[in-house]
């Protein structure tokens, strides 16, 4: 079928007018660096009885990270991190990115068959492993690298290393798929992406430093890109979930209500069973958003929440995207009316995005057909 060219002008260019430009030229810890000279007292970090500062959890970095500039770690350099969830799992991450590293996560709950295929896939020099993480990746696949403990913070200056050859182009991590059609593939992405990511969605938003976010999913999946850069973006408080809570959903919620989340991060799936949770408890949260993705959203599974809610407080929100596209593509607020449909609602691009529905030949669908979806930025 042939377009009518108002109608491929509407598909291809209209509705894919990307209006602004968004600064790239930051990286993802310069932005944190930002705010730490802007609030330094705040809280940054709260991991069970545990406070950093903005200034604590800075300087602390900084000290690691001159540490492994020490050992060589340039621009694009990949370091693998396999810790438990901790302060220092956030310290290791911080500091890899101020080296001008990109982080590898390894996360030592995951089989180790994944660990090791991804350790000699990456093929990093250097690894953050605490006694946990040894024993994941175990010794003979450390054997060729340089390992280091993040909780072990060596007596160096903790001003913040500067990076000369650094730019927002080069990698901030490299996040590996699940490998559920076949092996897993490292995504590299770059500081730029991470950036324009907040920087496009911030309108929608308006995340601030009276936001307390959850570090809730696991740092090797990509939706921890969106909860720990989230935070630390905004000058907001992360709250590292310890896994036994995050396996429970009454202790989470318990959880959310004593630490006054506001921003929560949640695969449909784990929502379904705090929603059970939520309906039996009397605790009384603070939540402004509930943010959908990882997976596709079945619209059905929120009519128990709209009977019981107020649909725009908190206001869940459903994100599609893939860790390909850096966390989120699109955009859409949910309301009451979206849990009597069938089919998954994503709602419209990340504005800096372009969005195409495409035929089995590369070309562009009329209005209302079915496509397979393309996504460029």
């Amino acid at each position: 079928q042939v377009l009518p060219e108002a109608e491929r002008e509407l598909l291809l260019n209209t509705w894919n007018a990307t209006q602004q430009a968004y600064p790239s030229n930051w990286c993802v810890h310069q932005l944190f660096e930002a705010q730490v000279e802007r609030t330094p007292e705040a809280t940054a970090l709260v991991f069970e009885g545990q406070t950093f500062s903005y200034a604590q959890l800075n300087a602390q970095a900084n000290r690691l990270a001159h540490q492994l500039i020490g050992l060589g770690v340039k621009p694009d350099a990949r370091v693998a991190i396999c810790v438990e969830r901790s302060p220092a799992l956030v310290m290791g991450l911080l500091a890899i990115v101020k080296a001008g590293g990109a982080y590898v996560p390894l996360d030592p709950s995951y089989p180790g068959e994944r660990l090791t295929h991804i350790l000699a896939d990456a093929a990093p020099n250097m690894v953050l492993a605490d006694a946990a993480g040894r024993a994941a990746l175990g010794e003979a696949a450390l054997a060729e690298c340089t390992v280091l403990d993040p909780a072990t913070v060596p007596a160096l200056p903790d001003t913040n290393p500067s990076v000369a050859a650094l730019t927002a182009r080069h990698l901030a991590y490299v996040i590996y798929t699940s490998g559920s059609t076949g092996t897993p593939k490292g995504v590299m992405v770059e500081h730029a992406q991470v950036v324009r990511l907040f920087e496009a969605t911030q309108p929608w938003y308006d995340f601030n430093e009276h936001d307390t976010w959850c570090l809730f999913h696991s740092f090797a999946f990509d939706f921890s890109v969106w909860e720990l850069w989230g935070a630390l973006r905004y000058g907001g408080k992360l709250v590292i979930v310890p896994h036994s809570i995050a396996r429970s959903a009454d202790a989470f919620y318990q959880l959310i209500c004593e630490q006054g989340v506001t921003v929560l991060n949640q695969t449909p799936s784990a929502f379904k069973a705090l929603m059970a949770s939520l309906a039996h408890r009397a605790l009384s949260d603070q939540l402004r958003y509930v943010i959908l993705g990882g997976e596709a959203l079945e619209p059905t599974l929120l009519q128990a929440w709209y009977a019981a809610h107020d649909e725009r407080h908190p206001q869940l929100v459903n994100m599609y995207g893939l860790t390909e596209a850096t966390v989120h593509v699109t955009y859409r607020p949910l309301r009451q009316q979206d849990s009597k449909q069938a089919g998954n609602p994503i709602g419209v691009r990340i504005p800096d995005l372009k969005i195409y529905l495409l035929d089995a030949h590369g070309q562009p669908v009329p209005l209302g057909a079915v496509g397979e979806l393309y996504i460029g930025g």
